[in-house]
């Protein structure tokens, strides 16, 4: 049986609820009499001024607002600025953000963040301080016209009217430029290779080489004359386009067997996060199939062509040449190819014809050599964890300068020993017996 609650009170009179009223009414007339008393006039004045000042100015602020609406499709496509918008926010949360998005996908390999709709996100841009994005939920309406879209459908970014000009010919194509930077640096590089077959196609997977060029053999003036011309070759698109050349750049890389040529070709892949076309020309048969294997190339990519001075007779008599082979590449890439790098590697560069070795064809000439004294440290840092001075070091280097070995040599007999003094020692040792064989020649 359920009880009354109002049987549980006793029945309240008129008069009882005034005199309550009464005493409520009395309690705050003497709080803020109190109140009055305890706080300076001066003070409550100047509490109240600003209060009226922030108000005001906020009031104001509102009434010059602008606000872009980003829909998340236009014309039935997917609208790019905001997906821009997406992966661009996340990294301008704060510790202070109090509502997120979390999760796990199988094509991330760490934690994603996005935003929820539940509080804006505060953005600044030069001298703009408050940027306010704003994630809108989408209606049910559409979610039926759009049952693939997600949850949410638009952005909206709030400001005031006199940023206008800079948010729409600065701002806006700033958000565009770091997203296609972080697409970039998340871009998983992959190699390819010709399969075999009666119909020769690309094969892909996915380039898992560790070479960087923090870890490359190489002398330290050599390394960075090679990143300083990737960096141009990336930042002079606009050059290209108005001197009417394709928007490529040829290396050729030369030097002994086992001198790091292939370590060279991933830490550029690393370094551009451009896939790589390992293109051996023996295993085509024609120069329709190679034509047609270029076609199939990406833009963004590096194509290889390994041991081309061992490849010349293979290719002459299969009725094309290299130079050939050049001509149709530069015909390609100029009618629609954009960031290539063709990368050629030799064993034995003065067998290679000379016209092919001109600048447009192979700009940077690389010469990977016997391991000398400054990038063997490089090698005992990545293989070792060596930091800086050790005493065998200038023994070393004083041995390397007398001999001839590659940095494969030396990498293969550092692995030996997980001891680094042991290891070092080893080393000694090894490359006293190749001087004394020399010396024995």
């Amino acid at each position: 049986m359920q009880k009354n609650l109002s049987s549980s009170f006793p029945s309240a009179s008129s008069s009882s609820w005034f005199e309550v009223y009464a005493a409520i009414s009395t309690f705050m007339m003497l709080l803020r009499t109190s109140l009055n008393d305890l706080i300076p006039r001066q003070i409550r004045s100047f509490v109240i001024s600003k209060l009226k000042s922030f108000f005001s100015e906020r009031q104001l602020q509102h009434n010059h607002e602008v606000s872009l609406h980003i829909n998340q499709f236009w014309d039935r496509q997917t609208n790019q600025l905001f997906q821009a918008a997406q992966e661009y926010l996340p990294d301008r949360i704060t510790h202070s953000y109090r509502s997120l998005k979390v999760g796990k996908l199988m094509q991330h390999k760490n934690i994603v963040v996005a935003l929820d709709g539940k509080q804006e996100v505060v953005d600044q841009f030069e001298d703009i301080k408050l940027l306010e994005w704003k994630l809108v939920e989408s209606s049910k309406e559409d979610s039926d016209h759009h049952p693939k879209s997600n949850e949410k459908h638009s952005l909206t970014l709030t400001f005031d009217e006199k940023h206008r000009e800079k948010i729409m010919n600065k701002y806006i194509p700033h958000v565009l430029s770091t997203y296609q930077a972080m697409q970039v640096a998340k871009r998983t590089i992959k190699i390819h290779s010709m399969g075999g077959g009666s119909r020769h196609c690309w094969q892909k997977s996915e380039l898992t080489h560790p070479a960087s060029f923090n870890t490359l053999a190489l002398d330290f003036q050599q390394k960075h004359a090679i990143i300083d011309d990737l960096d141009r070759f990336l930042r002079r698109k606009e050059l290209y386009k108005k001197v009417g050349k394709p928007w490529k750049r040829g290396y050729l890389l030369y030097g002994p067997p086992g001198t790091g040529k292939s370590s060279l070709v991933a830490a550029m892949a690393n370094y551009l996060k451009f896939d790589v076309y390992d293109l051996e020309l023996s295993s085509l048969c024609s120069s329709s199939g190679i034509m047609r294997a270029l076609r199939d190339t990406s833009n963004r990519s590096i194509a290889v062509i390994e041991d081309i001075d061992c490849n010349r007779r293979e290719v002459n008599t299969k009725k094309f040449t290299l130079s050939g082979l050049l001509n149709y590449m530069d015909g390609l890439w100029f009618s629609g190819g954009e960031e290539r790098i063709i990368i050629f590697t030799t064993n034995h560069r003065e067998r290679i014809d000379p016209a092919l070795l001109r600048p447009g064809r192979m700009d940077m000439h690389i010469h990977l050599s016997f391991l000398k004294g400054m990038a063997f440290q490089a090698l005992a840092s990545n293989y070792l964890g060596i930091e800086g001075y050790h005493p065998l070091f200038e023994q070393i280097k004083e041995l390397l300068e007398k001999i001839e070995v590659t940095p494969a040599v030396v990498a293969e007999q550092l692995m030996r020993n997980e001891d680094p003094d042991v290891a070092l020692e080893a080393l000694v040792k090894f490359l006293k017996e190749m001087d004394k064989e020399k010396a024995c020649i």
